[in-house]
C-alpha cells in the first residue's frame, strides 16, 4: 500500500484538501483526530499523561484539553514529552488502519508530519500552503483563539519553504475551485505511480 503524507501549517486548509481526496475514493487518516480519540481511549496514554501533568489532565475520565493546552502552550519541553507518549501509539494505530484499506493509496494527514519524523514512513508527501495572512484569518474565524496562540503554534511548526523542500507535491489552497483542480492532478499522478 502506498502511503502519502498530507501536511501543511495550521490554517493552510489540510482538511479541505483531505475532503477532496476522500471524494475521489481515497481513505484519509486524520492523525490529529485519531490522537484525540486515543487520548481518551488508551489506558497507556491516560496513565502516562497523568504521570506527566497530574490528575487534572483528565476530568470525569475525559481528557482536560484546556488544561493540557495551557500546560504545553509556550513549553516545548512538555510538548515534546507529550508527543513522545502519543505518537508511537498513533503510529501503531495507523499501521493497523492501513492494513484494512482497499485503495490504490492512502493519505495520512498530519500537521506535524515533518516535525515528528512521520514523513519517513511515507512514500510521497503533499504539502498544502496558503498565504500567512489568509491562514490567520481562517483560524480567527474557525477557532475561539487569539493571534498570540496562532503565532505560537506557527512558530512550533516548520515553515512552508522547509516543508516544500522535502515534498513531492504542493497544493496552494487559496481558491476552492483551483484547489480541487490541483487535488485531481495530484491524485492522477499518484495513481500512475501505483500502476
Amino acid at each position: 500500500m502506498i502511503i502519502v503524507g498530507l501536511t501543511g501549517g495550521i490554517g493552510s486548509g489540510k482538511t479541505t484538501v483531505a475532503k477532496q481526496f476522500m471524494a475521489l475514493g481515497i481513505p484519509v487518516y486524520i492523525a490529529d483526530d485519531e490522537a484525540k480519540k486515543l487520548m481518551n481511549r488508551s489506558k497507556i496514554i491516560k496513565r502516562k499523561l497523568i504521570q506527566l501533568f497530574g490528575e487534572q489532565a483528565y476530568i470525569n475520565n475525559k481528557l482536560n484539553r484546556p488544561y493540557l493546552a495551557d500546560k504545553i502552550f509556550n513549553n516545548t519541553s512538555d510538548l515534546e514529552k507529550m508527543n513522545a507518549i502519543i505518537h508511537p501509539i498513533v503510529a501503531t494505530h495507523f499501521k493497523k488502519w492501513v492494513e484494512k484499506q482497499k485503495a490504490p493509496y492512502v493519505l495520512k494527514e498530519s500537521a506535524i508530519l515533518f516535525e515528528n519524523d512521520a514523513y519517513k514512513n511515507c512514500d510521497y508527501i503533499i504539502t498544502v500552503t496558503a498565504p500567512k495572512q489568509l491562514r490567520i484569518e481562517r483560524l480567527l474565524k474557525r477557532d475561539e483563539t487569539s493571534l498570540e496562540k496562532i503565532q505560537a503554534i506557527m512558530e512550533n511548526q516548520w515553515n512552508d519553504n522547509k516543508k516544500i523542500e522535502k515534498s513531492d507535491f504542493v497544493i496552494i489552497n487559496k481558491d476552492l475551485g483551483e484547489t480541487i483542480h490541483q487535488v485531481q492532478l495530484t491524485h492522477n499522478k499518484i495513481v500512475n505511480f501505483t500502476q
